[in-house]
């Protein structure tokens, strides 16, 4: 398959699992809040497809996910999490291209570094938005929602994302070396 079409069929694969991982918390919004389910499949997406492809499924995945379904509520939440999401998908694609070595300690590296960026893109957008509508955005609804509710899916996303990704370099989907493939490579030369 080219690398084109390849990156398309996986991009709306990624897209498609974005739309329907989070109807498996739906009946209970406070855990889906908690577990972050559209952000797994745009990182990955990042990662396997490349930066271009990550910020484009992290952009329309919410946007879409809110029109179809209803949820997030467009605004603020859903245009706040389309730039979080684009983020997200656009710092792990580009660092981890970068990396010259894509091993679990490039994949750390990025994921957190896109985590990171993710949610002060989101922080921003978040006080723009209610800063222009009236309502305010304080430094504790920033920490709240980008960190303390958001643990439980940030730690998913640490124990997940790699996870996934080392099944993907066995398979040979992604360029991906554990500690023992580095080893041999050094102990061949």
């Amino acid at each position: 398959m080219k690398p084109m079409t390849k990156n398309l069929v996986l991009s709306a694969m990624f897209l498609a699992i974005g739309l329907i991982l989070p109807l498996f918390t739906a009946q209970i919004p406070q855990i889906g809040q908690m577990l972050l389910p559209m952000h797994i499949p745009v990182l990955l997406c990042g990662f396997v497809c490349g930066w271009q492809s990550g910020a484009l499924v992290g952009f329309v995945l919410p946007l879409l996910r809110s029109a179809i379904f209803g949820m997030p509520v467009f605004f603020p939440a859903g245009t706040a999490m389309a730039f979080e999401l684009m983020t997200y998908g656009l710092v792990a694609g580009l660092l981890y291209s970068l990396s010259k070595w894509k091993c679990m300690l490039a994949l750390y590296r990025s994921l957190v570094i896109a985590m990171l960026a993710g949610r002060v893109v989101w922080g921003i957008v978040q006080t723009i938005q209610l800063g222009v509508f009236g309502s305010g955005f304080s430094v504790q609804m920033f920490l709240a929602g980008a960190f303390i509710n958001a643990l439980p899916g940030i730690l998913a996303q640490l124990i997940l994302l790699p996870l996934i990704m080392l099944a993907l370099g066995r398979t040979g989907l992604v360029p991906f070396k554990t500690k023992r493939d580095m080893n041999n490579e050094k102990a061949e030369s």
